[in-house]
């Protein structure tokens, strides 16, 4: 049997990050809320958070040139359109969205939709990962 040693890592490790201390952003819509990032552990390759849609809730199109989407609907039902292709995400399902790909999230059910995303690698920039399609909720 073979032992790998690994030299002992100068990285320093993140907090560990509660999502009830996370400030929701709810420009795009609904509540999300970026859990692990570069500002809150330093991470270097992407960043996780959750999605939560009321009934009747949009995250309004956009897409990101530089990071692919990784969405865990862990549970409620939603409709994801994809470059204009509808689809369902239900409850333990997941979907890719790749690298420059438009996606819009509606919550057309009457419950609550919970997600888990991962986006990566990131943009040079934070103002450059993502591209807006349609405008906020409430903006004319």
């Amino acid at each position: 049997m073979t032992t790998i040693q690994h030299a002992p890592s100068a990285v320093r490790l993140g907090p560990t990050v509660s999502r009830a201390d996370t400030a929701p952003n709810r420009r795009r819509g609904g509540d999300i809320r970026v859990l692990l990032s570069p500002a809150s552990v330093g991470s270097t390759a992407g960043f996780m958070g959750t999605l939560t849609l009321e009934p009747g809730e949009v995250v309004t199109e956009h897409w990101h040139p530089y990071s692919e989407e990784f969405l865990y609907c862990q549970s409620g039902d939603v409709s994801v359109t994809l470059d204009g292709e509808e689809r369902r995400l239900t409850a333990e399902s997941a979907v890719h969205i790749p690298i420059g790909v438009k996606h819009r999230i509606v919550n057309d059910t009457s419950t609550t939709a919970f997600f888990v995303f991962l986006c990566g690698p990131l943009a040079p920039r934070p103002e450059l990962g993502h591209v807006d399609t349609e405008l906020p909720p409430g903006v004319r």
